[in-house]
């Protein structure tokens, strides 16, 4: 697993920002380990979460794009396991590009979150449940609440 190198993810002061969170139903062991994750990121950083599902990982963009209009920072969860198709290539790279463009159109951050594993066992390795090795769900959050802040800084009023 590679995770070396990731920087430490710790609360930010994020008092007043407001995080949509939009999470697939798909996996709901390894999403709903996420979701809490987030959650609890969002509040130890003082910001305010509102969680959504969708069915699958495909349906997280055109959500995660309506939220991105009304926060000031989403973050999107899923697990997408690999499978014996090509599916699970074009899943993943449909999500990413759609998450990135959501980014860059709307000037939101989108802290991505959703797993893509050859394993369930590689999934339940970075859930942030008990014994994971890493905990995607609390990395992702903060990771766009850090882009959120410095964003605010960034941008001219």
């Amino acid at each position: 697993m590679s995770g070396q190198g990731r920087p430490g993810a710790a609360a930010v002061e994020a008092a007043g920002l407001s995080v949509g969170i939009v999470a697939a139903s798909w996996h709901a062991g390894i999403t709903d380990l996420l979701v809490a994750r987030a959650v609890q990121a969002c509040d130890d950083s003082g910001a305010r979460a509102s969680v959504v599902r969708v069915p699958g990982s495909l349906e997280i963009p055109v959500v995660a794009q309506a939220l991105a209009r009304r926060h000031d920072a989403v973050v999107a969860l899923g697990a997408v396991i690999r499978g014996e198709t090509a599916h699970f290539d074009y899943v993943c790279d449909s999500v990413t590009a759609g998450l990135t463009r959501i980014s860059l159109d709307e000037g939101t951050p989108v802290g991505n979150g959703v797993l893509t594993c050859d394993t369930l066992q590689q999934a339940e390795e970075r859930s942030g449940g008990p014994g994971a090795k890493e905990d995607k769900g609390y990395e992702s959050a903060i990771a766009a609440l850090e882009t959120a802040l410095l964003l605010r800084e960034l941008v001219k009023p």
